[in-house]
């Protein structure tokens, strides 16, 4: 029988059964939506028909599925060539809808790479996020910027490639300071010929693949043969690349230097919660690690379902590669494996260790895993409290959920950004961020900025979600400034119809000092906190995170105006155009002062452009 708040279980199996006998004993995924049409849960099968047959027979489910089929409302299917391929689409699926009954990935970074380009004469070394493009070679992935960052600098010192960009590498007229203090080789100037600087480039590619020994083996004869004929500058520099490469490729209790490409992944549960912590190994070297946390991994699901949930996500937007190092093996071990296979296009192979230095690494991934959960649940416990000591502060009927916080930046009324930061029970939720530009406010009026922002953000809310049954409504409002901006405030939300939000001012204490601000709340008297007291701590890493995000977004805009040009005006003026016009006169200023005849002369320019561009600047002269 259902507990009152749940529904109807004959509701949720006569969906089911219903779609029993339409479906179809292939491979594929399949959905259970809720009422709303909202993703509960997406699985895949080998026989859908069967597997969704399962879900028919209550008794034998964990009290999560009993859940799920209580609320599903209608099913989905979509029909693959194999088991595999569903595999691999019930990951994208999951990390796309993000069902509540799912293991869900928490984790929406990109991950960063180097890369060394080959379409220029002298390629460069830099750090890439985002799509791959032609005339590049890739290299990583890297757990984090600092890590490629790191790689990148100890790269430098050894190989001497540049990490300049073009457009800097071409107007260079004399070394820059990496030359100086040995981290280029100053191709931009010169001081070192083309086959040589492609000389460095390919030990550069043979190093991040793998091969540092013959790499050392190389520079350590030409240091004696430098060494031999006198040269001992040369021999000095290739000594000082001999210690750089040493550096590189010191002993680290988590490299695998025999192992080559790999990643190690370790899982540790405790109290309804699971991290997971990968390394990423290339080349045998450390590529640094990451911890993932996992929503929805409750008790009633074993490690080994948990890591072949985590596996099929995690490679959904990442390369595999060819082993792949595991503290616990799915009871689809093999199935993940030949799913992984088919997107690499190579075999990748899945393999729990029992001795030697692969099974170090898991271990010492299993550590990391273990001390990064103890730090978010004694995190999530001192939250808790400070979250409980704003409740009771500011009379909330629970702990809050979510908080937004609001701020503006600006200078004069220059450039004006209003900023939204969320924060809740796990911390900030940096994937809710919005930034706003404003449009309608005029000159250095706070108040109608918040205004502006205010009608924007709830405005769209209740164009989107009339009932307020979605979980992006906010249980606090903190906004920053006094009096005047909750005045600001509290009339938008009145004229929008929305009253029961809690809305909280928080302004600066005498002579902007921390630990004295005023909150203001309406129909109360302004109150302030002991100077020490925790709960005034966590308002202010609020306020002050909002703040830092205001400023950056100020900054960006402020950035992209001052880089903005004339020439961006001109109908039929492209980017190359634009750089023309630019490298012969100099600045926009200096297109707008020239002659019909001097723009006529601009290299790549034609007479009938010329006079489009003439004519932009002079549009009274015929």
């Amino acid at each position: 029988m259902s507990t009152p708040d749940e529904p109807p279980v004959a509701d949720g199996l006569a969906v089911i059964e219903a779609a029993l006998p339409t479906l179809p004993l292939t491979p594929g995924v399949y959905r259970m939506l809720d009422a709303k049409g909202d993703a509960l849960y997406v699985g895949k099968a080998r026989s859908l028909r069967r597997r969704v047959t399962s879900y028919t027979q209550v008794s034998r489910l964990s009290e999560r599925l009993r859940r799920m089929v209580f609320e599903t409302r209608s099913l989905e299917v979509v029909t693959t060539a194999s088991e595999a391929e569903a595999l691999l689409l019930e990951a994208n699926l999951i990390k796309r809808l993000r069902p509540r009954f799912n293991i869900v990935l928490r984790d929406d970074k990109s991950y960063p790479w180097l890369v060394i380009t080959d379409d220029h004469a002298y390629p460069q070394i830099a750090k890439h996020r985002g799509e791959r493009r032609k005339g590049a070679s890739y290299y990583g992935p890297f757990a984090s910027a600092w890590a490629v960052n790191q790689t990148i600098t100890a790269l430098q010192r050894v190989f001497l490639l540049r990490s300049c960009r073009d457009t800097v590498f071409d107007s260079r007229t004399r070394p820059c300071l990496l030359f100086q203090i040995k981290r280029c080789s100053a191709p931009c100037v010169e001081r070192i010929s083309h086959d040589d600087y492609a000389a460095l480039v390919r030990e550069a590619k043979e190093f991040l693949s793998g091969g540092t020994p013959s790499i050392q083996k190389r520079l350590a004869a030409e240091m004696e043969q430098a060494a031999e004929n006198l040269e001992f500058e040369r021999a000095a520099a290739l000594r000082d690349r001999i210690r750089g490469l040493t550096h590189v490729q010191g002993k680290d209790r988590v490299n695998l230097e025999a192992v080559g490409d790999a990643d190690v992944i370790a899982l540790h549960q405790a109290a309804g919660q699971a991290c997971v912590q990968v390394f990423f190994f290339r080349g045998g070297r450390n590529n640094g690690n990451r911890p993932y946390f996992l929503s929805t991994a409750k008790q009633d699901q074993s490690p080994e379902e948990v890591m072949g949930a985590f596996l099929a996500q995690l490679y959904d937007d990442l390369p595999p590669p060819p082993l792949v190092l595991l503290s616990h093996e799915p009871a689809e071990a093999g199935l993940i494996a030949e799913a992984l296979s088919l997107k690499a296009n190579r075999k990748v192979e899945l393999h729990r260790p029992q001795r030697g230095e692969k099974k170090d690494a898991v271990e010492h991934a299993a550590t990391n895993a273990r001390e990064a959960l103890e730090r978010r649940l004694a995190e999530g416990t001192a939250q808790a409290q400070l979250l409980d000591g704003v409740a009771g502060l500011f009379g909330l009927p629970g702990a809050p959920e979510r908080i937004e916080i609001y701020d503006n930046s600006h200078i004069q009324g220059a450039n004006p950004y209003g900023v939204m930061v969320v924060a809740g029970p796990s911390g900030f939720m940096k994937q809710a961020y919005r930034k706003f530009s404003i449009k309608a406010a005029q000159g250095n009026d706070d108040f109608a900025m918040m205004r502006e922002v205010f009608e924007r953000r709830f405005g769209r809310a209740l164009r989107e979600d009339p009932a307020r049954e979605s979980e992006s409504w906010p249980d606090l409002v903190l906004i920053d400034g006094g009096a005047g901006q909750l005045s600001a405030a509290q009339a938008v939300m009145a004229e929008l119809g929305v009253e029961d939000v809690p809305l909280v001012a928080v302004a600066k204490g005498p002579d902007r000092d921390a630990g004295r601000e005023w909150f203001h709340m309406a129909g109360r008297a302004p109150i302030q906190l002991p100077p020490r007291d925790p709960v005034l701590y966590y308002l202010q890493r609020l306020r002050d995170e909002a703040h830092r995000f205001a400023i950056s977004a100020h900054r960006a805009g402020r950035s992209k105006a001052l880089t903005t040009s004339e020439l961006d005006e001109i109908p039929g003026v492209g980017t190359a155009l634009k750089r023309r016009l630019l490298n012969h006169f100099g600045s926009a200023r200096g297109v707008r002062n020239a002659a019909l005849e001097d723009i006529e002369k601009a290299p790549g320019i034609g007479p009938a452009v010329a006079r489009k561009i003439y004519q932009h600047f002079h549009p009274t002269d015929g």
